[in-house]
């Protein structure tokens, strides 16, 4: 399952809710940002007892994540160049 098709499964929960009952509603669903990983193993690394939302919920699982199931750690090709760096050149085609 994709981090969105998992944030949507988690909006999809009764909340107020433990961490317990979230793993046992939807625990098996494996993640493929996580290598595979089960959605129970990632929520029991996120170390919350309860969650008041599916924002909060999905915020933790997202912080869960190893590293490498976001893309490169720090990097964005979107973000502009932070000021004083100058940036790159400009090319004209």
């Amino acid at each position: 399952m994709t981090l969105k098709e998992t944030a949507d499964l988690l909006r999809d929960q009764e909340y107020p809710t433990s961490a317990s009952a979230l793993a046992a509603a939807c625990g098996d669903v494996e993640l493929e940002e996580a290598g595979g990983e089960d959605l129970r193993t990632v929520i029991a690394r996120t170390g919350d007892d309860q969650f008041s939302s599916a924002t909060e919920a999905t915020f933790a699982v997202y912080g869960a994540l190893p590293a490498d199931a976001v893309g490169r750690v720090g990097y964005s090709d979107r973000d502009p160049d932070p000021m004083g760096t100058g940036g790159a050149e400009p090319v004209s085609f």
